[in-house]
């Protein structure tokens, strides 16, 4: 997470009652909601990542990627402990991150979130780190997002996976629901994050 989400808070007087981590990798904002007293479950799919996020967070952690089907999908798990994995083959990553590399494949099991989030009402934010994945994940998620009041979600300028949603699109797809963009933090022009919030 780039954007710093305790200024954040305080600058846009964020009242989040809990949130959906989605990509939530070995838990790194963990201590982060814990101080802000935010509620959260958490999303990851690679099972090394998912069992550090585990011992973090028990039974608030689930081992499934979010999509826009129900089943299993390639995942290409990168060499930085899983952090730059994702279910959409590497380009431009791979030129710009050198030192990151794709060695291994895996399949994981897939999941739509609206047919496995029980109680949506509990949640009022989305934190979404997929790595160019995002808008399938939203495809999938569409009756949630039309719940939810915040939005933090890494954004892409550049193709870094093929076929990843670009920014312009993800703005695109968000105003359906009320959202705008109102902070983003780019990582050398070609992907940071961005917080939305619904108008």
């Amino acid at each position: 997470m780039i954007l710093d989400l305790e200024k954040l808070v305080d600058k846009y007087n964020l009242d989040i009652r809990g949130l959906i981590h989605i990509g939530g990798h070995t838990g790194g904002e963990v201590p982060i909601y814990e101080k802000l007293g935010i509620d959260a479950i958490y999303f990851e799919p690679v099972p090394a990542s998912f069992q550090q996020l585990k011992e973090k967070v028990g039974d608030k952690a689930i081992n499934c990627a979010l999509g826009n089907f129900n089943g299993t999908a390639k995942m290409y798990v990168a060499s930085d402990n899983g952090m730059s994995s994702s279910l959409m083959e590497p380009l431009l990553h791979k030129t710009q991150y050198p030192q990151i590399t794709y060695d291994t494949t895996i399949e994981v099991d897939v999941c739509r979130l609206e047919d496995i989030l029980t109680n949506p009402q509990r949640y009022n934010m989305i934190n979404i780190d997929v790595e160019g994945y995002t808008l399938e994940v939203f495809k999938g998620a569409e009756s949630i997002i039309e719940t939810m009041d915040y939005i933090m979600a890494e954004v892409n300028n550049a193709e870094l996976y093929r076929g990843c949603v670009l920014v312009d699109e993800l703005d695109t797809f968000l105003s359906r629901f009320g959202f705008s963009r109102v902070e983003v933090d780019w990582v050398g022009k070609t992907w940071g994050d961005a917080l939305y919030i619904k108008k």
